[in-house]
């Protein structure tokens, strides 16, 4: 099991002038030291209008900035919004091609169809679109990068033959990720071909196992990749706090690590909820009916720290607890863990101690 680096880059109130400045000067900071100890990758989200939750609206500059002051972490998009008018194929391709580049071959692309109301009723996308948009715009921007010249004619978007500039290094071309929190989803992206992204708010080491085995399941009827070959690769998230000792851990981690999954839920069950306003079927969003229910019912507030570190739906501790818990995730399957190490407002210095007791202690284990 290989570990990244995984960010939302939140902006916990009260604000400042300086808060977004200091989140984003603390996330590169952190990266260049987790490039220097060891680990594999660096992820981001790509989010919209998500305030405290999510200021990573522009990621590929960041990604730019971490490309230039790095030499080894791999850096995926995590994920690229896909659906129209968030990104065009074409920009998408460029975008990634030129990361590439200047990265030395080093980018993964993770793509997803995004999943709240905030941002899907901020541009414009009737819910019930997304997938088909996610599926074209991803196989627009696979011809693109496997031919010198390429034109397409889809329901969303056409383009006339043109050479799309610049290539990525990589041949033929990154590897693809699909993220899904629909178990429904999960054997689609197997076979698709994509590489798997889990991504389930507090979801413990045996519900990911079940996802999962969901993918290897559609990665083993896969026929006919979306990309030029299979990845057969399956990353999850966690949320990340290790420390000196079990106590400081907790402590640190504690607010944070029960607001996110609680304030994560709320927005993702909204769009279930506007489906529900403009009396129409949840469609493909169907799966989030259960966490409407649960945010109704008041259910989600039973997230505690106590329960998610009971569950292992999270890795709290100092360091023999951490590869403990992590030796669950590895026995579920999970190849690339993306630990969120600051869910909301972790400092800075308790960030930086996580990525370095994880190299140091944690990661050579596995």
């Amino acid at each position: 099991m290989k570990f990244a680096l995984f960010y939302e880059i939140p902006v916990a109130k009260p604000w400042t002038e300086r808060s977004e400045y200091w989140a984003y000067q603390n996330t590169i900071e952190q990266a260049v030291l987790a490039d220097k100890l060891g680990w594999y990758a660096f992820w981001t989200v790509e989010h919209h209008f998500l305030e405290e939750y999510s200021h990573c609206s522009n990621p590929e500059v960041l990604y730019g900035a971490i490309a230039a002051l790095t030499k080894n972490m791999r850096i995926g998009y995590g994920v690229r919004l896909m659906p129209k008018p968030y990104n065009h194929p074409v920009r998408t391709a460029e975008s990634v091609g030129v990361l590439d580049l200047i990265s030395n071959g080093r980018v993964d692309f993770g793509t997803g169809r995004s999943s709240t109301r905030t941002e899907l009723e901020g541009f414009g996308i009737h819910p019930n679109e997304t997938r088909e948009m996610w599926t074209e715009a991803l196989e627009h921007v696979v011809g693109i990068w496997t031919h010198d010249e390429y034109e397409f004619e889809g329901k969303h978007w056409s383009m006339p033959k043109r050479r799309v500039l610049p290539k990525p290094l990589q041949k033929p071309h990154p590897p693809l990720w699909g993220a899904t929190g629909s178990p429904e989803t999960h054997r689609l992206v197997g076979e698709m071909g994509l590489g798997l992204c889990s991504f389930a708010v507090g979801s413990p080491p045996a519900d990911i196992k079940k996802r999962i085995d969901i993918y290897r399941s559609g990665i083993e009827a896969c026929t006919k990749p979306v990309g030029a070959y299979i990845n057969n690769q399956a990353a999850a998230f966690a949320m990340v706090n290790v420390a000196p000792t079990n106590e400081e851990a907790r402590d640190v981690a504690r607010e944070s690590f029960e607001w996110y999954p609680k304030h994560g839920g709320r927005i993702i069950a909204s769009v279930v909820e506007w489906l529900d306003e403009m009396e129409q079927e949840a469609g493909s969003y169907a799966y989030l009916e259960k966490t409407k229910q649960n945010v109704q019912q008041g259910l989600i507030d039973y997230l505690t720290l106590d329960y998610l570190i009971d569950t292992d739906a999270c890795v709290v501790g100092d360091p023999d607890t951490a590869i403990k818990t992590l030796k669950e995730y590895e026995a579920a399957g999970v190849d690339l863990l993306l630990c969120l190490v600051n869910p909301l407002k972790i400092p800075h210095e308790k960030v930086m101690q996580t990525i370095e007791l994880m190299a140091k202690h944690v990661i050579p284990e596995f």
